[in-house]
């Protein structure tokens, strides 16, 4: 049965071209191959959702440009619900120019949410008390507050995508229950994993996850700390792979999951998502997600 996931965050077009290697400054390369992708991190992970079997919604500024057309475009092919946080913004969408080199190295030029006004945001409690969860990025911030506290408000679980540090970010903790943080991600006085984790814990979120690229993805749970195990892959692009850990995540977690196993499922597809150019070209490909490596638990679990 499908179920209903909320994202609400940064949309992109992400405009990739690989090359044979990176130019110098002042000079030219031709470009081996070029392809246009919807982007950015709530985006790529309701798309990962929805393409695995759930029902989403994606809340993010969308607007009038004609470039808005290629994220709806991409929306409805993976029958995911827009809600326009800005339906009259005409001005150009963010757009991330990237390249990518044979080894899966990447330079990116990218213009994010602070040039885009988003509207004093309302959330629609009744698509929170429909959903099984709502992931927020943090971009849009006082959109991501916003639905955060109407989504906590109805009993929904709210998963952070923990990038970065913001401004705003504090106060959108309040309404945590996950938190899956990069390694960036460091709140004002932390300088280690162990500080992060402290830090979220006293914020009052319940389950925390640090991922570390490829390394074991290290975890909080209640009292309870674990790796979870990210699977060896010859990786040929890591573009999105965090994103689509994330939408992988609430897939798993919105089915039932706990948060380790959620978490080990959900890594098995990011990296599978490595060994394939882009954002989309896993899909087309099966991943066998049986996992060949327990979580490793301590501290009484």
């Amino acid at each position: 049965m499908m179920t209903h996931v909320l994202f609400a965050g940064l949309s992109t077009l992400d405009i990739v071209y690989r090359v044979a290697e990176f130019p110098a400054a002042n000079t030219k390369v031709a470009a081996l191959d070029q392809r246009i992708y919807v982007g950015g991190p709530a985006t790529n992970a309701a798309i990962a959702c929805a393409h695995l079997g759930g029902a989403a919604t994606l809340a993010t500024v969308a607007g009038r440009h004609a470039l808005a057309g290629v994220l709806r475009a991409e929306l409805a092919q993976f029958s995911i619900r827009l809600v326009d946080l800005n339906p009259e913004f005409d001005g150009l969408p963010a757009v991330s120019s990237i390249a990518v080199d044979p080894a899966g190295n990447r330079n990116i030029v990218s213009a994010n949410a602070v040039r885009i006004p988003a509207a004093p945001a309302e959330a629609d409690r009744s698509l929170c008390a429909q959903a099984r969860l709502l992931l927020v990025d943090g971009h849009f911030m006082s959109a991501c507050q916003a639905w955060a506290a109407v989504a906590r408000a109805c009993a929904t679980p709210v998963v952070l995508d923990g990038g970065s540090w913001k401004s705003g970010t504090e106060e959108l903790l309040k309404s945590v229950d996950a938190a899956i943080c990069s390694a960036d991600f460091l709140p004002p006085g932390c300088a280690s994993a162990d500080d992060v984790f402290r830090f979220l814990k006293n914020a009052g979120v319940r389950n925390v996850a640090i991922t570390r690229g490829g390394e074991p993805i290290r975890i909080m749970s209640g009292v309870t700390t674990a790796t979870v195990p990210v699977p060896r892959v010859d990786a040929v692009d890591t573009m999105g792979a965090g994103d689509l850990l994330h939408g992988a995540y609430c897939y798993f977690a919105s089915m039932g999951r706990g948060f380790a196993e959620a978490l080990a499922e959900a890594a098995k597809i990011a990296s599978e998502s490595c060994r394939w150019p882009g954002t989309r070209e896993w899909m087309r490909h099966p991943i066998d997600l049986s996992l060949s490596h327990p979580v490793e638990r301590r501290n009484g679990a």
